[in-house]
């Protein structure tokens, strides 16, 4: 393919141009006469470049000149409040896995299971949605915004609209109706084939472990609907830019699951029952202050249901199913051979898992900022900006990754007895110190490719690649805990955390992919694409 390169150079404001993908193929290629160029100034907006019958459409819009600075501190403002917002709900599990430790091994060992499945059926569809849901809806303010429709102004992580004019964007609309959908599909699902999930987690109804994963499963199969809303709505609110909704809400619910926590627990004696009940009350409570919240600045519901982009959704969203699955997998495989080598060894391989993803999903706040940076600049077709915030998102989630590293190694053994009294689960846990501390670099990258793959949409890569991975690493669980053991599990998760990581620097390195303007001279091009 054969693209159109021009850039003009102002005196006093500069002025850059995008074009139009409206077409396959330029017939040959233009340039802008300097000597006319303030005529081109103020004719820009009422002429286009021709030949033939094709049409290069140009758009005047200075954002493509915003600072390295301005950059740098919209991304910073962005992830301050999403690390937070990232922190609570893992720090409110956290403090649920403390409470459901101290009734003992076994009630540990049986609602890690239970989490564990209702994670691995609940994150199936939640995350292509939550994905999916902030590149488009960026993409919409942004194109909506060009027009003159929507502002996309932001301060200190949230935006700033011109006028209290509710939106209305049918990104908005098919992602909140198709939460609806999924959400109560995933409850019938969790609560009719509970028993059958245990099984296949290794779990048979002789286990002592049974009965309480089966109640507990059954009763956080209610707050699912809400949880996949929720995660909706997060993903339609980073894409408006706004990162502090996101924290208010989840800080309130959490803040109301960990004082019901004891009370349900310890004072009225339900156990892992009143964990459960204290977990789904928390998720409603999200769920509808974020509806609140987001009806203040947009339409919840469409005018008409032709208007939803159900097709685009789908279509994007098929490729991160797929992709969700495959991780999935690894995933479940992994808690399942943990599970094989019994209570003691689940129950120490659930406050790893715990520990190891709340902190690494700590760097995912900085990936999903970078997304929507990059899929609102990218539609302005401001590679510029965008090869700025790549560049310094990898190195800023290497250096966090580097000293959650540090930390986790230093304070390790501190936190474990949080979690439990039980020699022997410590005796265990002590050997999963190197996995949940040295595997944070690679963690964090991992996630930060993730988020750069989906700001650019590029979904197809992004779910072949994981299904490789993941067809790797499960390789690796099948076979190395016969022989390790629980090292042999965190090892195969470890490998997984990786091999995701050499992925994403693959795909940036092509220059015959959607990143080939990391390659290009963009001082000398500013208007490109790719094949």
């Amino acid at each position: 393919m054969k693209w159109f390169f021009s850039k003009v150079n102002l005196q006093r404001k500069p002025v850059s141009f995008v074009v139009s993908n409206q077409f396959d193929k330029f017939g040959s290629e233009y340039s802008v006469d300097l000597d006319v160029e303030e005529k081109v100034s103020r004719e820009i907006k009422e002429h286009s470049i021709c030949k033939s019958d094709r049409t290069v459409e140009l758009t005047e819009h200075p954002a493509s000149q915003v600072s390295s600075h301005d950059v740098k501190l919209e991304l910073i403002m962005l992830s301050l409040p999403a690390i937070a917002g990232q922190a609570i709900d893992p720090l409110a599990q956290l403090m649920e896995t403390a409470y459901i430790g101290r009734l003992g091994s076994l009630e540990l060992a049986s609602a890690g299971v239970s989490i564990s499945i209702f994670n691995i059926v609940s994150k199936l569809f939640n995350i292509p949605l939550l994905s999916v849901a902030t590149s488009f809806v960026a993409e919409d303010i942004s194109k909506n915004a060009n027009k003159g429709a929507v502002s996309e102004e932001t301060t200190d992580g949230k935006p700033y609209n011109s006028t209290n004019e509710r939106k209305q964007l049918h990104s908005v609309s098919t992602a909140l109706l198709l939460a609806v959908v999924i959400g109560i599909f995933e409850a019938l699902a969790l609560s009719l084939g509970s028993g059958l999930f245990l099984k296949f987690m290794g779990i048979s109804s002789d286990s002592p472990m049974y009965p309480t994963a089966l109640r507990f499963l059954s009763l956080r199969a209610l707050g699912a609907p809400a949880v996949v809303v929720s995660l909706a709505l997060q993903g339609v609110l980073r894409g408006f830019k706004d990162t502090k909704t996101p924290v208010i809400c989840l800080g309130i619910g959490n803040f109301s699951a960990v004082f019901l926590f004891p009370i349900l627990m310890y004072y009225f004696r339900l156990g892992v029952t009143g964990a459960a009940i204290s977990t789904v009350l928390s998720q409603y409570i999200v769920t509808f202050l974020m509806i609140w919240y987001l009806n203040k600045r947009a339409v919840l519901l469409p005018p008409k249901l032709t208007e939803l982009q159900f097709g685009s959704y789908i279509k994007s969203g098929g490729f991160l199913i797929g992709r969700t699955l495959s991780a999935l997998f690894t995933m479940t495989l992994s808690t399942s051979m943990a599970a094989r080598q019994g209570p003691i060894a689940m129950a120490a391989h659930q406050i790893c898992l715990q520990v190891w993803l709340a902190v690494s999903l700590l760097t995912d706040a900085l990936a999903a900022s970078g997304q929507a940076l990059v899929a609102s600049s990218l539609s302005k077709g401001d590679y510029k900006t965008v090869k700025e915030i790549t560049f310094f998102v990898l190195k800023t989630g290497f250096v966090m990754g580097g000293v959650l590293a540090v930390a986790l190694g230093v304070s390790f053994d501190s936190l474990a007895v949080l979690f439990t009294r039980d020699t022997e689960v410590l005796g265990i846990l002590k050997t999963g110190v190197l996995f949940v501390s040295a595997s944070q670099p690679l963690n964090a990258l991992a996630f930060i490719f993730d988020g750069l793959h989906y700001g650019v949409s590029d979904f197809p890569y992004a779910a072949s690649s994981m299904i490789t991975v993941g067809a790797i690493s499960s390789a690796i669980l099948l076979y190395a805990p016969s022989i390790f053991g629980l090292r042999g599990v965190w090892l195969g998760l470890a490998l997984f955390m990786g091999l995701r990581m050499v992925a994403g620097f693959i795909r940036l390195a092509s220059k015959n992919g959607p990143w080939w303007f990391l390659h290009a001279d963009l001082d000398r091009t500013s208007i490109g694409g790719y094949t």
